[in-house]
């Protein structure tokens, strides 16, 4: 494992998600982007947590398969299931016309979704362990 890489990962979901918040802020919003960064977000902080397990990750969008592979590490993934089921359908289907409709409501539910995971035990704690790694 290296933590660099963790680190750059977490990095890369951390921009994703103030991303996210910027464009929330604008005064056109659009609601279908700002809610596929929030699930790249989570993509990354998965990808993060596989790679300090010594793991690969596959090349993926899917938070489910993702969240799975995560499970095979630490059961304690099950706990966010969920959330990643409910992101799951802001991946790449989003980006194209007619997928699905997008507002308000779906954005603080990304938001709120994407804190949880971030606030998560386990992704919280190789959050510190990165940001230790760091002074």
């Amino acid at each position: 494992m290296n933590i660099y890489d963790v680190k750059e990962w977490y990095r890369m979901a951390d921009n994703d998600f103030d991303s996210s918040i910027l464009l929330n802020e604008a005064v056109r919003r659009h609601y279908e982007i700002i809610c596929y960064h929030c699930a790249q977000s989570v993509e990354k902080y998965l990808k993060g947590y596989l790679i300090y397990q010594n793991v690969i990750p596959i090349k993926t969008h899917d938070l489910v398969l993702l969240n799975n592979l995560c499970i095979e590490h630490d059961v304690g993934f099950r706990n966010i299931s969920f959330e990643c089921n409910i992101l799951n359908r802001f991946t790449n289907d989003i980006r194209y016309p007619n997928q699905y409709e997008t507002g308000e409501t779906e954005v603080n539910l990304a938001f709120n979704t994407v804190e949880k995971i971030r606030n998560f035990k386990p992704l919280l704690d190789l959050r510190l362990l990165v940001e230790k790694t760091e002074n």
